[in-house]
């Protein structure tokens, strides 16, 4: 038995240890690429990547990194964990592209196929192994891969393995004397930074998903004015992580389409002053658009009760948040009912025969009868309030009464 006392903090080279959890987009294989020229060129003695993912979301990335690993500038070694972690489609070319690898125990590998996630097969001529199925998946234990149950046994068991090197073979030796017994050397973890981080926020079905229906009703909730303007900034953060996830992720077109348009029956209901039908009807096209939101091929795929609590999400913000939100407002001294009658403001949109007006430097709800004409820009007078709707007319009616 090897007593270990943890890694030694010297100015020797040491191990880089380069860990990212997730699908990989191209921002995450290029963190990695670079991550292992950096330690080449600190003069580090291993890389080792530490890589728990489901998927791999682009081509050019992965046959870019899959290179460095066959080729590399120093020696490279690929660890699957910690259990229970996942490598399917692309990582598997990964995985046998490194000289050295190991699983730890407990995690899954499978899905060979497609190895990048939501291509129609393009790299199909170029890998194939009988170790990894091209349907499902396996336990690493029914594999003949090395199995490790945590990354400092691995780094452990590698003292004293060569390594192919593009410099030519390598011996290492991770292990250094320490007192009565000896110690890894030196190991720093390497993970993507907080800018690749944030982006990476909707790099899953789900979170993309989220992003985008939080989005869209905090947009609604904006639009609205029963919110204050921070809600339009934080729209339009939601809805640019959701728009990055659009972009990565192979989304099904038809299900972006489906979840635009329950957003939009929602919002309608609410305008209305919530219809029940179409409330409930705008909440199923939600769901049935995030369990189908991207074509995972089994890697990546939505799981409907993780897409269910953000549809959920979204029905209280309608039916409770925004109402309760706005008679709020409505019951306020300084904008009470009272206080709005005999307001003046300005039509925002056009009626037919509801719309939107600005009164007292806020937008709300209105109505007016379809022979008013009110257009943007019309100047209106408030002469009554109807549950969540302000009744107006133009001025020049009032002036001819």
């Amino acid at each position: 038995m090897i007593p270990m006392a943890g890694s030694v903090t010297t100015d020797e080279p040491g191990i880089d240890v380069i860990d990212v959890s997730g699908p990989l987009d191209a921002s995450a294989l290029a963190f990695m690429e670079t991550a292992i020229e950096q330690a080449a060129d600190t003069g580090q003695i291993l890389a080792v990547l530490q890589v728990n993912s489901p998927a791999v979301l682009d081509e050019r990335g992965l046959l870019a990194l899959a290179g460095t690993i066959q080729d590399p500038p120093l020696p490279v070694a690929l660890w699957i964990g910690p259990a229970p972690a996942t490598a399917y489609g692309g990582v598997n070319y990964l995985l046998s592209s490194a000289d050295h690898k190991a699983i730890s125990p407990g995690s899954e590998i499978g899905f060979l196929y497609p190895l990048v996630a939501g291509d129609g097969g393009s790299l199909l001529a170029v890998f194939n192994d009988d170790q990894i199925p091209t349907d499902g998946a396996v336990r690493a234990e029914e594999t003949g891969f090395d199995l490790q149950p945590t990354i400092r046994q691995y780094l452990q068991d590698l003292d004293g393995e060569t390594f192919a090197t593009a410099s030519g073979p390598v011996e290492v030796e991770t292990l250094v004397p320490f007192e009565d017994g000896v110690t890894l050397k030196t190991v720093t973890f390497r993970q993507p930074g907080l800018g690749t981080r944030f982006f990476r926020l909707a790099a899953t079905p789900e979170a993309a998903f989220f992003f985008l229906v939080v989005g869209l009703s905090i947009a609604s909730f904006e639009f609205f004015a029963v919110g204050p303007g921070v809600a339009a900034g934080v729209a339009a953060i939601s809805l640019f992580l959701a728009g990055w996830g659009i972009v990565n992720l192979p989304v099904q077109p038809w299900a972006l389409g489906i979840a635009v348009l329950g957003w939009a029956i929602l919002t309608a209901a609410y305008q209305k002053g919530g219809v029940l039908a179409l409330t409930l009807l705008g909440a199923v096209m939600l769901q049935l658009a995030g369990t189908f939101f991207v074509d995972g091929s089994g890697q990546i795929d939505p799981r409907w009760y993780l897409v269910l609590p953000s549809v959920l999400a979204v029905l209280f913000f309608f039916l409770l948040a925004m109402p309760t939100v706005q008679r709020a407002r409505f019951s306020t001294q300084t904008i009470g009912r009272e206080g709005l009658i005999g307001e003046r403001g300005v039509a925002l949109s056009a009626f037919d025969p509801d719309g939107v007006v600005e009164v007292r430097g806020a937008r709300w709800k209105a109505t007016a009868h379809r022979e008013a004409g009110l257009s943007p820009g019309s100047e209106v007078s408030v002469v009554g309030v109807d549950g969540l709707f302000l009744e107006v007319e133009p001025i020049e009616v009032d002036r001819e009464n």
